[in-house]
């Protein structure tokens, strides 16, 4: 998946990044507005206790949606998928795969992963919620009403625990794209042995949940409920794009199917030998072939790493031009941007590095650079798809 254009860094967590898109900011503001007149009536103490409250529960709900994620992201990391980013914007938050599932277990385990993570924040939650009020009071206490004293501590344990509730029930909903969905495409694609079968169901029922959710938001806005049901059409919105998305790209699989790399990419790249010193490399290659990053080779034509272009103009311009492209070329990409020349052409279409960068390096089983594919090439092989 795609990383969000706009998006701001917060933390990395284990060598995963986690960023906010913008509409991030405009949720956090929401949420809190919408809290704080209500933890002061239910504090009933003074106005800055209350904030400082709301705040708080506010940044510990988004922690909870980072748990969530990292859930999914290091159980990805146990399958043998690359996990570099997270990233948080209004309706939830998104796990950036190098790579799709492979197999229903695969997918199943990585689809279970986040609610886990939820369901042992909620469990966290119940368990101080008990320590402070005890069990005979915790209902009393989750829906903060007079039999019990209410305090910062508790209103926020209790509020984050009805939240992740909330979130956990609907998320488990068999629907794509949430991740119920990704268990009943698990479900489907193991009974079937066919998993874009299992995609076409998970992505029909997440249609029909949008459908649901806007005639929801219809009944609301004609209640008068504008908030509430202005919200409830966005993300029925959400809903079916993604799951429009996921039809389509179930579609282009089968269309794909038997297609190798090696049909489709450019067998005679520019490739960039790595002993090039960094002015040549400029003038002879960049300025020449009009290209942002190049892969680099070494004697045998093994795919090294990339060099970008600005990063060899920065060195030229502090007076290393007499430096080799050795120095500039970043190796911490080669497995994410590496394709195996004779795999198929599917396996090319969920590489985050092909949106990022525009192209793959092909390469033969010793790593020898054989091609470059770039997404403009799958594109023509889809643009049929597209117009009918």
């Amino acid at each position: 998946m795609l990383r969000r254009r706009g998006s701001i860094k917060l933390l990395e967590v284990l060598g995963i990044r986690v960023g906010v898109d913008a509409t991030w900011f405009v949720f956090l503001f929401l949420v809190i507005f919408w809290l704080s007149d209500y933890f002061r009536r239910a504090l009933s103490s003074s106005d800055t206790v209350a904030y400082v409250t709301t705040v708080a529960t506010v940044l510990l709900f988004f922690a909870s949606l980072i748990i969530h994620e990292l859930g999914h992201a290091l159980v990805a990391r146990r399958q043998g998928i690359q996990v570099r980013r997270i990233e948080l914007f209004l309706f939830g938050g998104v796990t950036q795969m190098s790579r799709d599932t492979t197999t229903p277990v695969e997918e199943l385990k990585v689809g279970l992963a986040g609610p886990a993570a939820t369901l042992c924040f909620m469990l966290l939650c119940l368990a101080v919620d008990l320590a402070i009020v005890g069990p005979h009071r915790l209902w009393h206490a989750v829906v903060l009403d007079a039999n019990v004293q209410i305090t910062p501590v508790l209103l926020a344990l209790s509020w984050l625990l009805l939240m992740n509730v909330a979130i956990l029930a609907f998320n488990l909903l068999p629907a794509f794209p949430l991740d119920g969905g990704r268990v009943a495409r698990a479900v489907v694609w193991r009974a079937t042995g066919d998993k874009r079968r299992g995609t076409r169901a998970a992505a029909r029922l997440g249609q029909w949940l949008a459908l649901a959710l806007g005639g929801a938001g219809a009944w609301l806005l004609a209640r008068s409920q504008a908030v509430a049901g202005i919200w409830l059409f966005a993300l029925a919105f959400l809903l079916w794009s993604s799951a429009r998305a996921a039809f389509l790209q179930s579609a282009a699989v089968a269309r794909l199917d038997g297609i190798r790399v090696a049909d489709v990419m450019d067998t005679d790249p520019v490739a960039l030998p790595v002993d090039t010193p960094v002015a040549a490399a400029l003038d002879e290659y960049f300025v020449r072939y009009g290209c942002a990053w190049l892969p680099v080779i070494d004697e045998q034509r093994h795919f090294i790493g990339i060099s970008r272009r600005e990063s060899l103009q920065a060195m030229l311009d502090a007076g290393e031009g007499w430096l080799t492209v050795r120095s500039a070329t970043g190796t911490e990409e080669v497995a994410a941007l590496r394709v195996p020349a004779e795999g198929a052409l599917t396996e090319a279409l969920s590489s985050e590095s092909l949106g990022r960068l525009g192209a793959l390096v092909a390469v033969d089983a010793d790593g020898v650079l054989r091609g470059v594919l770039t997404a403009e090439q799958i594109r023509r092989v889809l643009r049929p798809l597209a117009g009918g």
